[in-house]
């Protein structure tokens, strides 16, 4: 073999490990379930997708640039476990996920105290708190629900949520009062500096 088609040869073998070596990548990654947007630095997909991203065309989203976490990444930030009494059966349940903090920063998100978190969830809901309340009332995205995965049709997959029980002005309301500003089905977040 001539020295130049072997180097051609090798050349094309790397590059098609290294193509092999991005798809295989890409294959492993799960679906998103979460997308933050906005005032962000650490971005790991493009703009919104006509196509691809229909919910949020339809709830008039817009973006040029975002960091979509799927469920094992996540669950690979550190988490935590809150006891919060829930409106739906009055009973103590235990949630545990990441601080919403923790994946503001994995993110890259610019953050000071009255920097907005516009929480939306698949239905259409947002609410709005500012990093202040988030950490001042320990916001967490759940992943689990009494140990398990929150399934998509129940409160999940995912759930920006805190323990009511243990802020005095939230723990004085009642329970069909305490969680307004907590939407579940999670899917987006709108980082406004």
């Amino acid at each position: 073999m001539k020295k130049r088609q072997f180097l051609g040869s090798a050349a094309l073998v790397g590059l098609s490990a290294a193509t092999a070596t991005r798809a295989q990548a890409a294959a492993s990654a799960g679906p998103a379930l979460l997308t933050v947007t906005g005032a962000i630095s650490l971005t790991n997909r493009g703009k919104l997708d006509p196509v691809k991203d229909q919910m949020m065309v339809k709830q008039k989203q817009s973006f040029d640039k975002a960091h979509a976490f799927d469920f094992a990444a996540l669950t690979a930030l550190p988490a935590i476990a809150i006891k919060p009494t829930l409106e739906y059966d009055a009973k103590q349940h235990t949630l545990q996920g990441p601080l919403l903090l923790e994946v503001m920063k994995a993110a890259g998100a610019r953050l000071n105290d009255n920097t907005r978190l516009v929480l939306r969830a698949i239905d259409g809901f947002a609410a709005t708190v500012t990093v202040a309340q988030a950490r001042a009332q320990r916001y967490i995205v759940a992943t689990h629900l009494d140990g398990a995965p929150m399934p998509l049709g129940g409160l999940g997959p995912l759930w920006a949520v805190y323990e009511a029980d243990k802020v005095p002005e939230m723990a004085a309301r009642p329970l069909a009062d305490r969680y307004g500003l907590c939407p579940w089905g999670l899917y987006h977040i709108d980082v406004q500096a």
